[in-house]
């Protein structure tokens, strides 16, 4: 597998037929903005933070989850649009949106969502951790017991490390790091002074850093009663510049460009190459500024032009700054403002039989998380690298968490002298330092490790185990949805596999060869790879049920996704519903198709569930005139990922697995009434309620009453 290295900068490299397509089918009118897509699937994000039938902290979790969407959401794609529009390059949208017209709509749909979280943090979830006697209240609220213990705290652990920075004609303007939270203030001397040259001293600008490693919550008393640190830090702050006379402090916060040109067709190192990167990330361009309600016109002013920013990119907060670190009072030990906890199953073959190999050869096993304890897997790799008679391990890591019990394995077979390779992919977003990390341990303990593709991606989730067993060489495989992460695996559902069917094994030896040496295999019989047949091949199922269609044969397809961006993709999908195919697609984020259309897309339903759990599957069904055919993926129907990464779909051939994915996990999903929102042609989303006589089903408990 060969790849040229993408010299874009940003993520929406299009083809000169994307960008001017002819077929009428193309029209604008079919299709959603991308950014906009994105926001109403943080809506719904937000929304089940508005859910007053959620508990209380869990209600807490998803407001939290909303603003941490949003900053990654500035980083990679408001930058973006930002630079092209900056640069002049002026790109439309497939909705024929140019930069500068999405970037005004983002702030118009953005604005009342950011609204209605802080009305809600406010005004319901504060008052009713209060209830709870779970209190957050600003320093001068507090009593003088209390005032006490926290002046305590800061003199003890928040003074020593805090460094003031002030602005004048010796002291520039510092650099202010990505989503760090800072205090601004002006400052002067008590008693005004002339200079030599007769002028007064004038009051100058500062700004505190808060460190990050203090929490931001205080606690003042044993009973949860805590204090911001920010207003905590503002209250002490003269003791930063005695003698000197200051003014009120006033938080704010800048969000980052974090999306760099990686040019690794010129590296000679990757791994030197990506340590530079992660230390570039830290200095990108300010996209967005976020200030307090209370500062005041002149200093929001100098942020602004000092950032290189423009007032569209401020935002005002008019309450708690940086919801996510509100995430400190998850931690508290209230289980009754909480979910009830998950029980987690073993699947029943594995019950049954000790030996985790003897039972995947007996039969294919699927895995369903969380619902299926991850221990599954982690056992399955722990089991490789103690068992005397395997004599090879492979392994792609995108992204492997803390303390990853993988990781461990993987040391531990390599001190028992196994072959042990595993690609370890350095580029992944926002975990690109922990992963260097982990290749830097793995590869100082003796393992071959591979820094990924030029110019891709790889993304697969993927392990094959190489086992002596007699005169032969038995290989066992695992293909999944998703990442080797124990820690993610609690939230998110996925999907995965075990298996050792012949043609599954060679196709992954084939990729396995790819990805680590020079190997230009592209034949691959049962395995949908990308970037090399992956699009093609879903784009051939399509067309086949559409032929099926038009010839009066039964025709359907049901896909679960995260995202439908890929235009190739939803273009088949028109042209299938125009030809009669009944489709049902689960998106759980953005969706550029526009269901609902007369004469195109008539007959395709979208819906979107988001729950408890973090939907992240990918599974694909196509009926096939009755010879039904159905794949798990590590792929979303994206550009990037059909074009610029390595992905892997596997079909699943066990028939009673095929009717589990389509009867009961597919079918569940598009049961639900309690999670799901159906996507409208106007763009917004309906939530789906129960009919007259109808019970509520929430395919999350249902697929954990049944696991």
């Amino acid at each position: 597998m060969t790849a040229t290295a993408t010299r874009e900068k940003k993520k929406s490299p299009k083809t000169a037929k994307e960008r001017k397509p002819r077929h009428p089918r193309n029209q604008k009118q079919l299709f959603f903005n991308r950014e906009l897509s994105w926001l109403e699937f943080n809506r719904r994000v937000l929304e089940e933070g508005l859910d007053q039938r959620h508990p209380l902290l869990e209600r807490l979790k998803f407001l939290a989850i909303f603003s941490s969407n949003l900053d990654e959401f500035f980083m990679v794609r408001v930058s973006g649009l930002q630079e092209s529009l900056a640069g002049g390059f002026g790109e439309i949208s497939p909705d024929g949106m140019t930069p500068a017209e999405q970037l005004k709509a983002i702030r118009a749909r953005l604005n009342p969502m950011l609204e209605q979280q802080m009305n809600c943090l406010k005004q319901q979830v504060f008052p009713a951790l209060e209830e709870h006697h779970i209190v957050i209240r600003r320093y001068r609220d507090l009593s003088k017991r209390e005032k006490k213990v926290a002046d305590e705290y800061f003199l003890e652990n928040v003074f020593p490390i805090l460094t003031p920075q002030a602005v004048d004609p010796g002291h520039p303007f510092p650099y202010v790091s990505n989503l760090s939270l800072n205090l601004g203030v002006m400052v002067e001397p008590e008693q005004t002074k002339k200079k030599g040259n007769g002028t007064m001293a004038q009051a100058r600008f500062a700004r505190i850093k808060l460190p990050p490693i203090v929490p931001k919550l205080i606690p003042v008393d044993d009973k949860g009663t805590f204090t911001f640190l920010g207003s905590l830090t503002a209250a002490n702050i003269q003791t930063l510049f005695p003698g000197m006379k200051t003014g009120r402090c006033h938080l704010f916060r800048v969000t980052r460009d974090a999306d760099f040109e990686i040019k690794e067709d010129e590296a000679s190192d990757l791994l030197r190459t990506m340590q530079q990167h992660v230390r570039r990330m830290r200095f990108g361009d300010a996209a967005r500024l976020e200030v307090s309600a209370t500062m005041p016109k002149e200093m929001v002013s100098f942020l602004t032009q000092s950032l290189e920013l423009t007032p569209d990119d401020v935002y005002v907060v008019d309450g708690p700054f940086n919801i996510p670190d509100l995430m400190q009072l998850y931690e508290l030990d209230r289980p009754e403002l909480k979910d009830q906890p998950l029980p987690l199953t073993t699947p029943v073959q594995l019950r049954k039989e000790e030996d985790i190999f003897r039972a995947i050869k007996r039969q294919d096993i699927l895995l369903h998380h969380p619902y299926t304890a991850y221990a599954t897997v982690t056992n399955f790799i722990s089991a490789a690298a103690t068992d005397p008679d395997v004599v090879a391990i492979k392994i792609c890591l995108y992204r492997t968490g803390k303390n990853s019990p993988v990781v461990r394995a993987l040391i531990d077979a390599v001190e028992r002298g196994k072959q042990v390779a595993a690609l370890v992919e350095l580029k992944a977003r926002f975990d690109e330092e922990s992963n260097i990390g982990w290749a830097n341990r793995l590869e100082q303990a003796g393992v071959h490790v591979v820094y990924g593709m030029v110019g891709l991606k790889t993304h697969c989730k993927l392990t094959l185990i190489v086992r002596r067993e007699g005169k032969r060489l038995q290989r066992y495989v695992h293909l999944a949805t998703g990442n080797y992460n124990p820690t993610t695996s609690r939230i998110y559902t996925d999907l995965g596999v075990f298996t050792t069917d012949e043609q599954i094994a060679d196709d992954a030896t084939n990729l396995f060869n790819s990805l680590t040496g020079f190997s230009d295999f592209d034949d691959y019989e049962c395995l949908l790879v990308a970037p090399i047949n992956l699009r093609k091949n879903i784009i051939k199922l399509i067309q086949r049920e559409t032929a099926n269609a038009k010839a009066g044969r039964p025709a359907r397809i049901i896909a679960k996704i995260n995202s439908l961006t890929d235009l190739a993709v939803v273009r088949a999908l028109y042209a299938a519903s125009e030809a009669g195919v009944q489709i049902d697609l689960i998106v759980r984020g953005i969706c550029i198709l526009r269901p609902g259309q007369a004469d195109v897309s008539t007959n395709i339903r979208v819906r979107s569930i988001v729950g408890r759990f973090l939907e992240h599957s990918r599974i694909f069904y196509f009926h096939n005139n009755g010879k039904e055919e159905v794949f798990i993926a590590s792929a979303d129907l994206m550009y990037r990922n059909l074009s610029r990464r390595v992905e892997v779909a596997v079909p699943i051939k066990d028939t009673k697995l095929k009717t589990f994915l389509k009867d009961t996990i597919l079918a569940g999903y598009l049961k639900d009434n309690v999670n799901a929102r159906e996507l409208r042609s106007d763009g917004t989303y309906a939530r789906v309620k129960a009919g007259d006589g109808e019970k509520r089903f929430d395919c999350q408990v249902e697929f954990a009453q049944s696991a």
